[in-house]
């Protein structure tokens, strides 16, 4: 399920083709600008591969140092995206 916020930070959605939901993905990304999905609708979770075209949603940039191990949510529900908060254990 997927709605828009009046906050385009915030998302309360789930993503639709995660084969492992019920923890963060662990990695470590490549230096430079990344981007997580807000419209649930990705076949790349977590990260954003253009599905959400013609839609309200956009993507959420952030940066990686290509050093720094992270913990992107792949449940869609974090208050701290695109990094987990633990939110997934509330469902």
């Amino acid at each position: 399920m997927v709605e828009a916020t009046e906050s385009p930070w915030e998302v309360n959605m789930r993503f639709v083709n995660a084969a492992d939901l019920d923890k963060p993905a662990m990695v470590t990304l490549e230096e430079g600008t990344h981007y997580w999905c807000r419209c649930g609708q990705t076949q790349t979770p977590p990260f954003c591969d253009g599905s959400h075209e013609g839609s309200a949603f956009t993507p959420l940039a952030f940066e990686a140092d290509g050093k720094t191990p992270m913990t992107l949510c792949m449940c869609g529900l974090s208050r701290n995206a695109p990094h987990c908060d633990g939110s997934h254990r509330e469902y």
